[in-house]
């Protein structure tokens, strides 16, 4: 890339390995240097590095905080947590380039390293095998980071070949010729990768089926650009042939939802491509019992959608007379690894849209809780208490009338239900409850159920330690929902009901349901070809990838960024416009292009 900067990537890069790689230790031998020289590229091992560099940065980015928030603030499914950063992509009041930057810089860094490459790979010392994986790899992350780079900002500059000489000018090429080069390299890449992870790219790094789905989604993304009917029939037919092949490439659906979220399953057979983290500390990202503050390339996804557990569980908590629960007493809780480090960031929308009169996340994307799984399966509800407490009949604000002892690992603590309970927060019913009941009436930015898919429970030197679970980016479930958006697209609501279909059955399975139960929660899961509207996809696709990185780019895709927004988000429905569908571009890029053209802004910033 053209920029005022020298060249970014570093060695540092190099011995900052990606896990993905088996034999990294020839990785280590080299000797760090200022920058990248052609000659790198010249060794196998220096091509093995370029690769590893990118992977390294995608980790820098996904289950980070600022760049979670980009991919799921602002949009129908979320609003802002009491203690949320970067406010202004929730509210859209505000919102400019200095709020972006850091993955934009990564991209163009890495987009570089690929193109170093792709130019010498061809002359290296590799073996002729190797040099096939290594081009192959190069040309799906490249194409991984354009597709995130025209998504998020629409004309990027579009580099293709290694630069080595920093420049003071740059600019912005075409959608269309972006779009182009993606489907290009994907279409490349997935012709020379295996079917499933080999070495020295192990794990769940790119492979054949990898390239395939982000090829079909490349290809349903610009069909909705310009309504080309070719490009939603080219991505159901990519879809529908990794469907077909599953079996080859060692994918499938877990027969449980929540399977897909245990972590002894992150790289099993429905994860499609995670960007690994790990404890060892030669990785440069993790110091055991260290604990973590942010700004490095660290999973900290569990705790963005924690609400403060341990500080507003007050056995005593009521409701006063406005109808708003207020923490009293002593918490039931201590922070622990098991129930998350509590950063309050985002909280699931459950207050009534503008436009609808009704809350996103129970009465629309998850209002069928008994036959669907998956709001069970995504929000933690009960927590059992981690600390013995002894309440008396005469405590302040105790309206139970007993005295009782709360006891570690058997009492309910806190029961955040998705129904209303008469007599919450001290009674069900006419019973007294030793912990507290909160409804969804009492919710707010500080009262909401926590995300539970993405926890981490195995941090024990520290439990504010990040999670060294990896971060899944793509699912294979998210193959059935690409190739239904594309075949509804393309006016095929038949195929579009039946690839629906496979994922919602699977959603009604529950483990602890008889037979017979599962049989008719099948049955009530089930839609037609009628059904399938463009709304009804999108709330599927909340309800099976809640939190998954994905909202604020599939409503952008399906162009219904603003008006869902208005239809349902009360936070950003008064400062959202059309415009906001293209994020600014980052002040960083713009003034660092001083020599020619001033580098454009996106029109409304």
């Amino acid at each position: 890339m053209k920029r005022q900067l020298s060249i970014n990537l570093k060695i540092t890069l190099v011995l900052a390995t990606s896990l993905f790689f088996s034999n990294c230790s020839k990785l280590l031998e080299e000797h760090p240097q200022a920058g990248i020289v052609p000659a790198f590229f010249n060794t196998s091992a220096g091509l093995l590095g370029g690769i590893s560099g990118v992977y390294n940065d995608i980790r820098g980015q996904w289950g980070t905080e600022g760049f979670s928030a980009e991919m799921v603030a602002g949009t129908d499914e979320h609003l802002s947590g009491a203690s949320a950063s970067g406010i202004q992509l929730y509210t859209y009041n505000g919102l400019n380039g200095s709020n972006f930057g850091s993955a934009w810089g990564a991209a163009y860094t890495d987009i570089n390293t690929l193109n170093g490459v792709l130019q010498y790979a061809p002359a290296s010392d590799a073996d002729t095998a190797s040099k096939r994986q290594y081009i192959a790899q190069a040309k799906f992350l490249r194409a991984f980071w354009y597709f995130y780079l025209v998504q998020t900002w629409g004309d990027v500059p579009l580099h293709t070949t290694y630069n080595t000489t920093a420049s003071k000018a740059d600019s912005r090429q075409p959608v269309a010729q972006v779009y182009a080069q993606i489907i290009k390299d994907l279409t490349e890449a997935a012709a020379d990768l295996p079917n499933q992870p080999s070495a020295p790219f192990l794990g769940k790094a790119a492979c054949k089926p990898v390239a395939l789905y982000l090829l079909a989604k490349a290809y349903l993304t610009r069909g909705w650009l310009n309504n080309t009917q070719a490009d939603f029939q080219q991505a159901y037919t990519i879809c529908s042939g990794i469907i077909a092949n599953k079996s080859a490439y060692g994918l499938d659906l877990w027969q449980d939802y929540g399977d897909a979220f245990n972590p002894v399953n992150d790289y099993g057979k429905e994860s499609l491509f995670v960007s690994d983290h790990s404890i060892d500390p030669k990785y440069g990202q993790y110091t055991v019992g260290g604990g973590a503050s942010g700004g490095a390339a660290q999973n900290l996804t569990p705790w963005f959608y924690i609400w403060n557990y341990p500080s507003n569980s007050g056995i005593n908590s009521y409701k006063n007379g406005s109808g708003a629960l207020v923490n009293s007493g002593s918490s039931t809780m201590v922070r622990d690894a098991a129930n998350g480090r509590p950063y309050v960031r985002t909280r699931p929308n459950n207050v009534n849209g503008p436009n609808t009169g009704k809350r996103y996340l129970l009465d629309q994307a998850f209002s069928d809780r008994v036959n669907d799984s998956r709001y069970d399966n995504t929000f933690q509800q009960v927590w059992i208490s981690n600390t013995t407490l002894s309440n008396t009949a005469g405590a302040a604000n105790n309206s139970r009338g007993i005295g009782y002892t709360l006891t570690a690992g058997v009492d309910t603590a806190i029961w955040i239900p998705s129904y209303e309970v008469t007599g919450a927060p001290q009674f069900n019913g006419a019973t007294p409850f030793k912990g507290i009941i909160i409804p969804p009436s009492l919710w707010t930015n500080a009262y909401f159920p926590s995300v539970k898919k993405f926890m981490d429970p195995s941090r024990g030197a520290n439990f504010n330690d990040p999670s060294t679970r990896p971060v899944v980016l793509y699912r294979f479930s998210d193959v059935y929902l690409i190739g239904a958006e594309a075949a509804f697209e393309a006016g095929d609501n038949i195929n579009a009901a039946a690839l629906i279909n496979v994922v919602r059955q699977r959603a009604a399975f529950r483990k602890t349901n008889t037979t017979l139960q599962n049989t008719a929660a099948v049955t009530a899961q089930t839609i037609t070809p009628a059904n399938v509207t463009l709304d009804f996809i999108l709330d599927e696709r909340s309800r099976e990838f809640y939190g998954e990185w994905q909202r604020w780019h599939d409503l952008v895709r399906t162009k219904s960024l603003l008006r869902r927004v208005k239809d349902w988000n009360s936070e950003a429905a008064p400062n959202i416009k059309d415009f906001h569908a293209l994020r600014p571009i980052p002040q960083s890029q713009i003034d660092r292009v001083t020599e020619g053209p001033k580098f454009p802004q996106n029109n409304g910033y």
